[in-house]
Parts: structure tokens; sequence; C-alpha cells
């Protein structure tokens, strides 16, 4: 491959992808979701039976939160439901603090384990469960009011759903880091999932929200407690199993995310790992087994880490070579393709804002933070693939994964 071609691949992917997330998400959008915004513009659904919900809220020092994350769980507009809170091993007051809730509150369980992880933690829950429905949420997040009966909808279907995932929506945005988290969950994170939505399968749920068929988890054993994300890890064997995962944006949740450069990036490469590792897992699983809706995820991310790589490499070649000049073709695309990712950058944050202003009414205002993310996202993408693929191959086998503390930053109350 010449150098002309190659820089033509690396200059093009990012636009080639936010073309295929851009009209995933309108195709989307019109095709499912609109139907629902306009029938249910308060976004209260009414289901025909309700069965039992058996919320579980992992804990880790969560002190600080987690009395607010359970009364925004009391709320909930669901007739049928029960709350099991798992202390997983806290060092700080977490424990004392749901104990005293639940002596209040009937709904709550707290159940007490030593810290082995957030899969462990859901696994001991499931033990407890006495829900037909299992819900996941984070021990920092406020899940919408609404959003129990907009995920059960789908698992009550009988077209094979096994797992459903939120909407997830920043509340942290005190920071430039903060603000434009809200342009990536909109403008990627939501475009990404309604797009793979249409092709059939998700490469991921949110850990933080989303709800599971009980006997789908049972079927395969639970999560699995030696994944760096568990979320990842039981969406591929879900669906590798045969289960349907659907996309729920009416089912909100507002989640706290890193608002410092270095507790992003430790976040994103953690993520970055898990995939990695799900992929070496089980991808030449999906080939030899003829599992073709697994493909269009496996090409996406095989081009991802090329991608990724042949710009470390372009870098390199080009300190290197600094005293060269680059060629007439070599600067011609340069300056068609930035003009393209420019157009494209606009076009996503348009087609974002207008879906999602329907779920978060303050999102126009850090617009203008918002267009600087696909730039930042690209670069914190190739940073993070580099890094964590290498991470993944070598990582000791059967090894827990437990979990640190987050990076969080302070609450927008505006």
């Amino acid at each position: 491959m010449s150098l002309d071609v190659l820089l033509l691949c690396v200059y093009l992917y990012p636009s080639v992808m936010a073309l295929v997330w851009i009209t995933g998400g309108i195709y989307y959008f019109f095709h499912w979701e609109y139907h629902y915004l306009k029938k249910y513009p308060d976004h209260k659904l009414t289901l025909r039976h309700y069965p039992r919900i058996s919320i579980m809220v992992p804990c880790y020092n969560e002190g600080p939160n987690i009395e607010e994350t359970i009364h925004s769980l009391l709320l909930q507009d669901y007739p049928n439901y029960e709350i099991i809170a798992i202390n997983d091993g806290s060092k700080d007051d977490t424990g004392a603090r749901l104990d005293k809730l639940s002596e209040a509150n009937p709904l709550l369980k707290v159940i007490h384990q030593p810290n082995q992880g957030k899969a462990a933690a859901l696994n001991n829950a499931l033990q407890y469960a006495e829900g037909e429905c299992l819900v996941c949420i984070d021990g920092d997040a406020l899940l919408d009011r609404n959003a129990l009966v907009w995920m059960v909808r789908h698992l009550l279907s009988t077209n094979g759903v096994g797992a459903v995932t939120g909407n997830p929506r920043v509340r942290t945005r005190t920071t430039m880091v903060g603000r434009i988290q809200t342009g990536e969950f909109s403008s990627i994170i939501g475009l990404i999932k309604r797009a793979q939505r249409i092709y059939g399968t998700l490469f991921t749920i949110s850990g933080v929200v989303c709800a599971f068929r009980k006997s789908a988890i049972q079927e395969i054993g639970g999560w699995s407690t030696d994944m760096v994300t568990e979320d990842i890890d039981v969406s591929w064997r879900l669906q590798m199993a045969g289960w349907n995962i659907r996309y729920e944006p009416m089912a909100r949740c507002w989640v706290l995310m890193p608002e410092t450069i270095r507790g992003l990036y430790k976040q994103r490469l953690r993520w970055a790992q898990g995939g990695a590792e799900v992929c070496l897992k089980y991808g030449w699983r999906c080939l030899y087994q003829g599992k073709l809706r697994f493909w269009p995820l496996l090409l996406d991310y095989l081009a991802s880490v090329y991608w990724s790589y042949s710009v470390i490499a372009l870098l390199a070649w080009r300190l290197v070579t600094f005293s060269e000049a680059p060629t007439a073709t070599q600067v011609l695309t340069f300056e068609v393709c930035g003009v393209l990712m420019i157009f494209l950058c606009l076009a996503q944050f348009l087609v974002s804002i207008l879906i999602d202003r329907h779920y978060d009414q303050g999102l126009l205002k850090n617009f203008l933070w918002c267009i600087w993310y696909p730039l930042f996202y690209w670069i914190l993408n190739i940073a993070t693939i580099t890094i964590a693929v290498p991470k993944a191959l070598f990582r000791k086998p059967n090894q827990p994964a437990v979990w640190e503390s987050p990076d969080r930053g302070e609450i927008f109350r505006g």
C-alpha cells in the first residue's frame, strides 16, 4: 500500500464512521423512536402487566452518593419491584449508610461482601433476586422515575430480548472535560447504539443502566468475574447464546463522569482494554462458528485498531522525515478530508442535538463545548486503543477484575 493510499485511509476513517452513525441514528429515530415520543410526550407508559423487578446496585466507596441513588429508586413509577444494594467491601461508610437506609425502607435489601469486583457483586445479588427482570445501575447514578417501564416493555416482548440498555446522561458539567462529554454521549455513544441496533448487534450495553431477563442471565451463568468490563462481556455472551439486545432512549439515567483528563483517560483505557479482551476471547469463535451477526462489530473494531496504529506509525514516520516537504497529493488529500470532517462533525452534532433534546433539555447550552469532542474523542481513542490491545494480549488469564474508586466531578445542578 502506498503512502498516499494509507494517508487517505487514515484521514477518511473518522468521516466514514461519522456518516455511518449519522445515517443509523436518523433511520432509528424515524423508524422506532419518533412514534413513541409523539405518543408519549410525558414519557409515561402503561404496561399490560408489571412483572417483578429486582434493581441491583453494586456499591464500592459510594458514601457521598448512595443515599441520593437509593432515594431516586424509591421514587420509581413502577408498582412491583425490590432494591438489592451490594456493598462490595467499601472502605468508607457506604455499608453503614446502606444499613440505615434499609431500616427505614422495606423495599431495600443490603448485602455485604468482601471486595471482589462488580461482576461478583451482581452474581451475589442474583442469588437473592426475586424478580423475573433484573435492572442494574451504578451506586452513583440517578434513575429517571419512568425508566423501568420503558426497559421492561422490551423484556415482555416475544422476540427473544434478553437485555435492554438505557440512555445515560452526564450530570457532571462544571469543567470543560465534563461538558464536552455531553457531546460524546449524544453525538457518539447515542448514535452508535442506534446505528448498531439497525444491523442487529450491539457491542455493549451501558453498564450504568441496563435491564435483563433473569432467565437469560442464568442461562449464560451470570457475569464473568475475570473480565475488565463485565458489561461488554455479558453483552457478547448473551448475543452469542441467541438473545437480542435493545436500546431504549426513554430509559434515562443521570450519571457522574470524570472531569479530569487523567480520570477520563483511566476510564477509557479500561473500556478499551475490555473491548480488546472480549474481541480476543470471542472473535475467532464468532468467525469459525459462522455467527454472521457479529461480523459488522468485529470489522468495525478491527478497523479502529488498524486505524489507531496507522496514525501512530504515520506520526512516527513524519517525525523521522520532518525536513521533507509533503507532496501536492498529500496536501490536497489533507485539505479535502479536513473540510469533509468539519462538515460531518457539524452534521453529527446537529443530528444528535435534534434527537436528544427530547431527553436532555440542557444539551444545547453545552453545544460550543461539544463541537470540540470529535477531535478530543479520536485522539483519546488512539491513545487508549494502542495501549489497551497489548494490555489485553498479555493480561494473565482468569485474573479477578476488581474496581477502583473513579474520578468524579462536581454535580451539575442547573
